[in-house]
């Protein structure tokens, strides 16, 4: 295999929710709030897209609007313009014991957006997976988890894979494609060393997962077996999309949060080619009409946010 290459001259606090899409990957520096792309020229720094004043865990792109994602950010999940102006969806984290923000995110292949909240202490059992449907209403799916990083889906979007990363643990979901239920499920991989990070699937079933604190990247078989493991020189990976032009370059974010003597390549993004092609990140779809909760006050749209699933 080749020696990763590094993309961008940056070296981001804590660098996630990396996504290809329209022929480019973007990504998120949690912390500062940063929305950036990756340049053509691997030396030229990342590209700002826009800042918000609070947390940016990860975007979606919205179906047949450039320039706009849906973004799990802050204490809920917001709009974002093309022009960087946020419309926010649900604060659904405002309320909680501990001060909380969202984490990982991405939209299934049937549209809908599913995201992650953490507290920034990592408080044991403290965050939720939400899901935004195509109407735009929200729903708590799960609770009980303490680092949600994911969720990834299968092609057909009737597997969700989701980590706990403080339990070092990887869960397989079965979900309903057209309602978006989720069953109960499977311990799909343990680990003894690390923690899996950002993850994502290709084209075999494989499954990808950056795992923070070993400076390595594994991919996995569908029965959940090893596969391979990829070796980068930075401690703490976290984040990971299958793209390029034929979806055969994996890129992996980094991080520098956390380490008391970062190395030089700390915090960069990697890129290394891979045998098996992946997919370009799936959109967010809303309904054409969509909920009146894209246009009223918040406090009417946080009526929209249902109670949990069963």
């Amino acid at each position: 295999m080749t020696r990763p290459t590094v993309i961008g001259t940056d070296r981001l606090e804590l660098g996630e929710g990396i996504r290809w899409t329209d022929g480019r990957a973007v990504l998120t520096d949690i912390l500062s709030g940063r929305l950036l792309s990756t340049p053509d020229n691997p030396a030229a720094p990342l590209a700002q897209i826009t800042q918000l004043p609070c947390p940016l865990g990860a975007v979606a792109p919205i179906e047949d609007r450039p320039g706009h994602w849906i973004a799990a950010a802050g204490s809920g999940i917001c709009r974002i313009d093309a022009a960087g102006r946020t419309d926010w969806i649900a604060h659904v984290e405002d309320d909680a014991e501990f001060p909380m923000r969202m984490n990982d995110g991405i939209a299934d292949p049937q549209g809908r957006f599913w995201a992650g909240s953490m507290a920034y202490e990592a408080t044991e059992d403290a965050g939720s997976l939400y899901r935004v449907d195509r109407d735009g209403r929200v729903t708590r799916i799960l609770r009980n988890i303490t680092v949600p990083n994911g969720p990834a889906f299968g092609a057909d979007g009737t597997a969700m894979y989701l980590a706990d990363s403080a339990r070092g643990l990887v869960r397989r979901y079965p979900v309903d494609p057209v309602t978006g239920d989720v069953g109960e499920p499977d311990t799909h991989i343990t680990f003894s060393t690390g923690s899996p990070d950002g993850m994502t699937t290709d084209r075999e079933g494989g499954l990808w997962t950056a795992v923070w604190g070993t400076g390595q990247v594994h991919r996995y078989h569908p029965d959940g077996t090893l596969d391979r493991i990829v070796e980068l020189p930075a401690a703490q990976p976290a984040g990971l999309c299958l793209g390029g032009p034929d979806g055969r370059t994996l890129l992996v974010t980094s991080a520098r949060v956390g380490l008391s003597r970062p190395g030089p390549l700390d915090g960069a993004v990697f890129a290394f080619r891979v045998d098996v092609p992946g997919a370009p990140a799936a959109p967010y779809r809303p309904e054409r009409t969509e909920s009146p909760t894209s246009t009223a006050p918040d406090a009417a749209r946080e009526a929209a946010v249902r109670p949990d699933t069963p």
